[in-house]
């Protein structure tokens, strides 16, 4: 009997979550954490300044305290260190807590059609593919950008697996800059070069000023043509929204412009495995499917499509929150 005690509580446990992840959410887009960091702490404080009814707000804290996302009671509460990872400040989760909350919380919402179909849930729900809905939506767009530099937890860690030192390192969809720019700090000889989307490269430039003199912003399609002259080339977490073909074909520019003998590509990313899997890697390639149709690859599979390409792996190297770094160079 115990035993489905137990297991019907954590069926409960897994089905709430949706519940839980709402609530975060809802605290984030009412300014909780940072109407408490501003000294609005008691129910009737956060419900004046949140424009929310204090019942509601009373009732929304009980459960974040519980779940330890807030400390205190309605006559005063306090900021923990998860909610001051939500406050509205660089650097924090709260971009990221917005887009899971509203875009990407739609697209899950079709998740036995998507899985089904092995189609993307967020066309489901919006009607267009999700790259195109950020494109021509400029305060999602402002929130994909901010969600993106939020899970970049591994980027500082990258010059530690590789040396960049005196390189000329190509971005390829390099986003914000986020990663570039970490490597470029780290390493004052280094000249980076940015290739992204021309609306993404127009924010990179007022992000990445301060690097105009080791940096080159270059505006384009990486599936259309990288930047020649590489002696570092990466690509990070751009790969699992395209199909095999069009990444042998990346593969195969990037290995084409290659400069010198001890140039290399590294890739960044998750991988998957189908034994003893943790939970992460499994969670976000699922997520994939929801968002863009697309997968995360194993190292195995990732492997055959380089070597269509005249590339191998030369090492791994483990990074933060699950990632790894494969250091790639010209098959012998």
């Amino acid at each position: 009997m115990s035993g489905d005690v137990t297991a019907a509580s954590t069926v409960v446990e897994l089905i709430t979550g949706g519940w839980r992840a709402q609530a975060v959410y809802t605290a984030v887009k009412l300014r909780l954490p940072d109407h408490i960091e501003d000294g609005r702490t008691t129910d009737a404080e956060l419900a004046a300044a949140s424009g929310a009814r204090e019942d509601g707000i009373h009732r929304l804290m009980r459960l974040l305290v519980a779940m330890d996302v807030f400390a205190g009671t309605g006559a005063g509460y306090r900021n923990t260190d998860v909610s001051r990872a939500l406050l509205d400040r660089p650097g924090s989760q709260r971009d990221m807590c917005l887009l899971y909350g509203e875009d990407f919380y739609a697209a899950w919402g079709h998740a036995a059609e998507a899985i089904s179909t092995v189609g993307s849930g967020f066309e489901l729900a919006y009607g267009r593919p999700v790259y195109e809905y950020f494109t021509t939506d400029p305060a999602a767009a402002e929130r994909f950008q901010g969600a993106m530099r939020a899970g970049n937890l591994f980027f500082d860690a990258v010059p530690g697996v590789f040396d960049f030192a005196g390189r000329r390192v190509v971005d390829l969809g390099g986003g914000s800059g986020q990663l570039l720019g970490a490597i470029l700090a780290a390493t004052p000889d280094a000249h980076g070069v940015l290739l992204d989307l021309p609306n993404v490269v127009a924010a990179a430039r007022t992000r990445l000023a301060h690097l105009a003199g080791r940096l080159d912003l270059v505006a384009g399609d990486m599936f259309e043509a990288v930047p020649a002259g590489g002696e570092v080339y990466l690509l990070c977490r751009v790969l699992a929204g395209h199909s095999d073909e069009a990444v042998v074909k990346l593969f195969t520019d990037v290995r084409n412009n290659l400069t010198g003998q001890d140039a290399r590509l590294l890739l960044l990313d998750r991988l998957v495995v189908d034994e003893n899997s943790t939970v992460l890697p499994a969670l976000w390639d699922l997520h994939l499917l929801m968002t863009t149709g697309g997968r995360h690859r194993s190292r195995a599979e990732l492997e055959v499509l380089l070597d269509q390409a005249g590339l191998e792996v030369e090492r791994a190297a483990d990074l933060p929150v699950e990632t790894t770094a494969l250091v790639v160079r010209r098959r012998d």
